[in-house]
């Protein structure tokens, strides 16, 4: 897959999304699931979603004993997601399982997995004074995304500012933390816009409320996608 716009379906249920989809028809987005809709809707939604010709990012972030990653990676696995994702803290052994139970079916053996670094809400103060991590944020990012690479991710997912790390390591970034030039932070910290994201490299953008929050959403995503791709 190349570059694309992924657009963070964060609602509160699956009439919410699917009514800010109706726009959307016949463009078939990039969509990201996350915990807030999953744990309301469940595996059903995501299957619609594929029907309807959707493409998925199921952002879950398994974070787990590796058995307990695996078997939960193999039930998702059946879902046939582009992307799904679990945390890069919780050790090589860890991914290892994740991919082996994406790999248990022949659909998830299709899918990217990918694990996140640190949140885009976290800054190098919060790194050092509640998580007890004084490396530098970029060296912690760089040597998590290594983990990634030997426990066979395809990638990680980023702030846009350490994308160059990522592609130098020949893995794909996902990166949240995207605001227009003339948009609100919100509760990011590391953060560009969308073309900066493309000057730096990161391989899929994920944008919520600048989409999802604009008057035109469509407008704003064809944005997104002009400014990106």
């Amino acid at each position: 897959m190349g570059k694309d716009v992924i657009i963070a379906c964060d609602f509160k249920n699956k009439e919410e999304l699917l009514n800010f989809l109706k726009p959307f028809q016949g463009l078939n987005p990039f969509l990201k699931i996350g915990m807030e809709i999953f744990y309301k809707e469940g595996p059903q939604l995501v299957r619609e979603l594929k029907e309807q010709g959707c493409k998925i990012f199921l952002d879950l972030k398994l974070h787990d004993i590796p058995n307990t990653v695996e078997k939960a990676m193999r039930n998702l696995s059946e879902l046939g997601v582009e992307i799904v994702n679990c945390h890069a803290a919780g050790g090589i052994e860890m991914m290892k399982a994740a991919r082996r139970g994406l790999d248990a079916t022949e659909q998830g053996k299709k899918s990217e997995l990918i694990a996140v670094t640190q949140l885009t809400s976290i800054s190098q103060e919060k790194l050092e004074k509640e998580l007890l991590i004084e490396k530098p944020l970029p060296e912690v990012v760089k040597t998590y995304a290594l983990n990634a690479k030997a426990a066979g991710l395809q990638g990680v997912v980023c702030s846009p500012l350490e994308a160059p790390i990522i592609k130098e390591l020949g893995l794909i970034s996902v990166t949240p933390g995207i605001r227009f030039a003339d948009g609100s932070k919100d509760d990011q910290v590391r953060i560009a816009t969308p073309d900066y994201a493309k000057e730096l490299g990161s391989t899929y953008i994920v944008v919520g409320r600048a989409i999802t929050g604009a008057t035109d959403p469509v407008a704003a995503y064809k944005r997104c996608v002009k400014e990106f791709c």
